[in-house]
């Protein structure tokens, strides 16, 4: 196995951290490796907000669903879809007056663009997860910064045309946490299909899942399915993240 596939099969999120500093040639190593990543169009319809100020901190740990290890990462950084870069460019090359001198109807940025920039910006989040992990530097995902869109917009001072897509905290793994082990996956067979999709039977979920089941359960849940729907499906950050991105979309696209 080469050294690039085996950091991805032994990476897992990580929470707590070191009190090590990371280091400001490892932050760009991660940051210009993240701006290497595959992109629409070359177009790079993302930004990276380097979140340095503790007290930002702080409140992305109350904004983000109550999450104290966001103020103890070493490194914090925002990943934005960004449409709103070229919007700007668009009008300092006066598209304005090429769009009537064509004839052509103006379009402001839609749905789709939206999800297209948001694309771009997982996929460098994702690299920088990678050139991360390859400096020895554990990561974790918060997708809890897509809720409280007005709050987080505010914070960040964002323009229109962007979306807080993705959280990523970096640091170094106290040891304890990599003795553990990994956290199992669901077997390649229920995931990858070939040519079409394939729906799942009864049989193919009591299979898939029977190594998820617990002897305990949520509430009044009888079983591991009846347990997420509760844990995360109506759960309040569940609607509140729904809420705030149709919110997004709506401000995005109006």
């Amino acid at each position: 196995m080469n050294e690039t596939i085996n950091l991805i099969q032994n990476r897992r999120s990580i929470r707590s951290y070191e009190d090590k500093l990371i280091s400001e040639e490892n932050k760009n190593l991660i940051i210009n490796s993240a701006m290497r990543s595959p992109t629409a169009g070359n177009m790079m319809l993302y930004s990276i907000v380097e979140i340095e100020d503790q007290e930002i901190k702080d409140k992305l740990v109350k904004s983000c669903d109550n999450q104290p290890f966001i103020a103890k990462a070493p490194l914090v950084l925002l990943f934005l879809a960004d449409y709103q870069r070229w919007m700007d460019y668009f009008t300092v090359c006066d598209i304005d007056s090429f769009c009537e001198s064509e004839k052509l109807t103006q379009r402001a940025p839609q749905e789709g663009d939206m999800l297209l920039a948001c694309c771009d910006a997982l996929i460098a989040a994702q690299t920088a997860v990678v050139a991360a992990e390859s400096l020895g530097i554990g990561s974790c995902y918060i997708g809890d910064i897509m809720e409280n869109y007005e709050f987080h917009k505010d914070l960040f001072n964002l323009p229109k045309y962007t979306f807080p897509i993705i959280l990523l905290c970096f640091g170094y793994p106290k040891d304890k946490i990599l003795n553990k082990a990994l956290t199992p996956r669901f077997a390649q067979k229920y995931i990858h299909f070939k040519n079409a999709y394939k729906s799942l039977n009864n049989i193919d979920f009591e299979e898939m899942y029977k190594t998820r089941k617990l002897k305990h359960y949520i509430g009044n849940a009888t079983n591991f399915g009846q347990h997420m729907y509760l844990k995360k499906f109506v759960a309040d950050f569940t609607i509140e993240m729904t809420r705030s991105v149709r919110k997004a979309i709506q401000e995005w696209s109006s």
